[in-house]
């Protein structure tokens, strides 16, 4: 049985012979860490992303099965980008620049987390019309057209490979800030903030559908939103379900129409209050589900929604760090999550520097001897 083949098993409540042992990636200083305690070769530690060779090399090096992540997808985002450019440098070495999306970042040197936000350009009408919405529009430039005429036919079949939808709010809440979206909802325009939305969300739209019409297959379809954290979304829930709801909707009927019948979602921090919005809007699979300070998120949801939502995640990293009878009680966890059907244990996001490399392979060892 191939990895493909028990994964999409665990996710149709159909027999397998074991589960798959999954994860979802590492920070690039986990990596460089590992290469220093000459764990890894120094050369995986470089350019190793979601899915690439070098991921499938550490995969087989330490024991897992595949990288959920493992997806393909159009050029999601602006188009074309910001010119990133360095606004100004301080004594102490940070820089002010200009990302990507627009938004201006503080980035210390030899940090690799989350820059902090210092201003961003998305401010009102006359910012989106002249800077933003000429870069959301649709153009079949976005999309690898001979990539994905021959992708069946080249396409990894050892694991299952996802295609990448794209999101609804998560990139706004990127290009704006959080400070920004904030503003936009609830003090300056509302009727602002929705056409943003349908604008971004219309052009992915038709990226995904053009994907679909090449005859290229996919496993699962695939979101990213990360729009809550631990106390709550970032928007509240009546106002999300007015203005995006009906974008999930379309995407994940265009991709049921495809075939995809497993479609999951990125977003971390408490998903509670915004997920019956997802999973009534055709959303069916959690992942990465973190644990964080709040506990364990899918059994609560399982017994509320049934067994039409699946899940992939759940398993806390930080044990990870600590030792094996930390590992242990995670995985006896996993085992219980794991009987309840259509749920695959996987770490609860990136693997973070201070993770232990032999626990990591003692969990993926361990996950592989469990059977539903």
């Amino acid at each position: 049985m191939t990895n493909r083949e028990r994964a999409m098993n665990v996710l149709h409540y159909r027999r397998t012979d074991r589960l798959p042992a999954v994860h979802f990636g590492y920070w690039g200083e986990l990596l460089q860490e590992w290469a220093q305690q000459k764990k890894i070769p120094p050369e995986l530690a470089e350019k190793n992303y979601d899915g690439s060779e070098k991921d499938r090399q550490l995969d087989e090096l330490i024991g897992w099965d595949f990288n959920w992540a493992t997806k393909a997808g159009m050029e999601r985002g602006l188009y074309p980008a910001f010119e990133y450019k360095v606004l100004e440098e301080l004594p102490d070495g940070t820089c002010r620049i200009q990302n990507r999306e627009g938004l201006i970042e503080r980035i210390k040197p030899g940090i690799e987390s989350i820059p902090s936000e210092d201003d961003y350009q998305l401010k009102d009408r006359e910012a989106f019309d002249t800077l933003y919405k000429p870069r959301m529009q649709y153009s079949p430039d976005r999309i690898d057209f001979n990539y994905f005429r021959n992708f069946n036919e080249t396409r990894l079949m050892d694991r299952p490979v996802g295609l990448e939808v794209g999101s609804v709010l998560g990139d706004i809440r990127n290009m704006t800030s959080v400070v920004g979206m904030s503003y936009l909802i609830y003090d300056e325009d509302e009727e602002l903030f929705g056409d943003i939305v349908d604008t971004y969300a219309d052009m992915q739209y038709q990226c995904v559908k053009a994907v679909l019409e090449t005859g290229a297959r996919f496993d699962f379809a695939h979101f990213w939103e990360d729009i809550c954290y631990k106390n709550g979304p970032l928007i509240s829930p009546e106002l999300f379900r007015k203005l995006c709801a009906k974008h999930y909707q379309k995407r994940t009927e265009l991709c049921r129409k495809y075939g995809i019948d497993i479609i999951s979602l990125d977003c971390d921090g408490v998903v509670e209050s915004l997920l019956p919005i997802w999973f009534e809007n055709g959303v069916n699979t959690m992942f990465p589900i973190e644990v964080g300070g709040w506990g364990d998120q899918f059994e609560k949801a399982r017994k509320k929604y049934g067994e039409g939502l699946l899940g992939v995640g759940g398993m806390d990293k930080t044990a990870l760090r600590k030792d094996k009878e930390a590992v242990d009680r995670e995985i006896e966890r996993m085992k219980r999550l794991a009987s309840l059907g259509g749920f695959i244990p996987c770490p609860d996001h990136r693997l973070m520097p201070g993770t232990k490399f032999e626990l990591v392979q003692y969990y993926a060892e361990q996950i592989k001897e469990i059977r539903i």
